[in-house]
């Protein structure tokens, strides 16, 4: 029975470790963090595979990790600490991305430019709540539906789609202000 439970475990939430391990590093901020959060989802994943029952291996992968985070981060940080990425922009948008669009950045300006609009971003990002965080996360980064999105964050579409809306209103209130000042 342990080898069925193996096979499930690779066939189901291997695929989607990447994106795992993105969305522990946006919810927790940092690498070493977002390591632990995934080590400990895909354990509370394997004991929990015969539950699977045949939905969404994406959402259900991803709601365990997104879960194991909320309970890791408030196991282990306090409210007040902010926290700082382990990598640069540039590296995190390699690391993410493979370079913009597929391709390497040409010219010293084009990285500069890259790095100080990913770092505006990246750091407009950690100013917001952690529901619209996840939100934005899950939908504009790891590119998820609605419906995804509200099973992986336990709550119904409506509240999916409002949260989006003012995550991106907050965003460009954030960044525009940056910008103007």
């Amino acid at each position: 029975m342990q080898n069925d439970d193996r096979n499930a475990f690779d066939e189901i939430f291997l695929p989607h470790l990447p994106e795992a391990y993105r969305l522990a590093r946006w919810l927790s901020g940092n690498a070493s963090d977002a390591e632990d959060i995934v080590q400990e989802a895909a354990i509370r994943a394997f004991r929990g595979i015969k539950g699977f029952g045949a939905v969404n291996p994406r959402a259900w992968s991803l709601a365990i990790v997104r879960n194991t985070a909320l309970s890791w981060l408030t196991r282990n940080r306090p409210k007040s600490v902010t926290y700082i990425d382990d990598l640069n922009a540039a590296e995190q948008q390699e690391l993410e991305y493979e370079g913009l669009y597929g391709t390497k950045i040409e010219t010293p300006e084009e990285a500069a430019l890259l790095k100080a609009d990913a770092e505006q971003i990246e750091g407009a990002l950690a100013q917001l709540p952690a529901p619209f965080r996840e939100v934005i996360v899950l939908r504009e980064i790891n590119q998820m539906n609605y419906r995804d999105i509200a099973e992986i964050t336990n709550v119904p579409i409506g509240t999916v789609m409002s949260r989006l809306s003012r995550a991106r209103q907050l965003l460009m209130a954030l960044v525009g202000g940056r910008q103007q000042a």
